[in-house]
């Protein structure tokens, strides 16, 4: 995990460097899109795909939603859907304070049968523009399903154009640590 740690590290560094010397064009914070990312459970040895997207209603309101499968090395596969909604203020013109709330349901199929739950997730945190390319994003969350668990998740995404970015995220939890890198697409 260090190593993964480092890389992101390097990666905002970079990042920042080629966001000085390119400034334009210089993103803004839209919540409305479209994304993909690839998810890798350090230590439980699963990886899949996540796919989410928001939605901005307007008057600070937004709506989201992900999908999410996984394959473990011990023949288990996983799902789980999250949606639901959230607000946003706008603490400064780069950088807003977000809050969500939504609906899980995570399913598992085994060699010995399949389960499901279903439970809610909060979070809150920030997000914001650390230089006109690189956004980073900060929050805390909190699970329950079945048992509940409390992570931190620490992101950021370089803006290859306005509407595309790419980038790397990091999860904190206490039974599983999971990285994910993937890119989001913009309709402004």
């Amino acid at each position: 995990m260090k190593r993964i740690f480092g890389a992101a590290v390097i990666f905002f560094l970079s990042g920042g460097a080629l966001a000085q010397s390119n400034a334009a064009p210089t993103a803004d914070l839209s919540y409305t899109y479209g994304g993909i990312r690839f998810v890798d459970f350090d230590d439980n040895g699963g990886s899949g795909l996540r796919f989410e997207g928001s939605y901005d209603l307007g008057n600070n309101w937004i709506i989201l939603g992900g999908y999410t499968t996984a394959d473990f090395n011990n023949d288990v596969d996983v799902s789980w859907l999250e949606i639901g909604g959230g607000y946003v203020w706008s603490y400064t013109q780069d950088w807003d304070l977000v809050g969500t709330a939504q609906y899980v349901r995570a399913d598992a199929d085994t060699g010995f049968g399949s389960t499901d739950e279903s439970g809610f997730r909060l979070s809150g945190g920030v997000r914001g523009l650390l230089a006109p390319k690189i956004e980073l994003r900060g929050s805390v969350n909190y699970i329950d399903l079945d048992s509940s668990d409390t992570y931190l998740e620490l992101a950021g995404d370089y803006y290859f154009t306005q509407q595309f970015a790419a980038g790397i995220s990091l999860e904190f939890a206490g039974d599983s640590d999971l990285i994910s890198f993937g890119a989001r697409y913009f309709f402004r």
